[in-house]
């Protein structure tokens, strides 16, 4: 299973992870019907200074842009 955690403090939140979560949804729903992802909201991870954060499989990605969350996903 894939896990997937994006950061929802108030930080990365207000950076843009509130379009990344929208975007890993869609994105999960419409493409990744084949394998198991868990995909999860989380607190504040301290990372304030390079947020927004996401972890997959708990690795750090940090400000991922859409196309770079695309060809991640595309790679599970």
């Amino acid at each position: 299973m894939t896990v997937i955690k994006v950061c929802l403090g108030s930080s990365c939140y207000v950076r843009g992870n509130n379009e990344t979560l929208a975007f890993l949804e869609n994105y999960i729903n419409q493409n990744k019907k084949d394998i198991s992802v868990e995909l999860l909201g989380c607190r504040c991870t301290n990372s304030c200074q390079d947020g927004p954060n996401i972890f997959i499989n708990d690795k750090k990605y940090s400000h991922p842009s859409q196309e770079e969350l695309t060809h991640i996903l595309e790679a599970l």
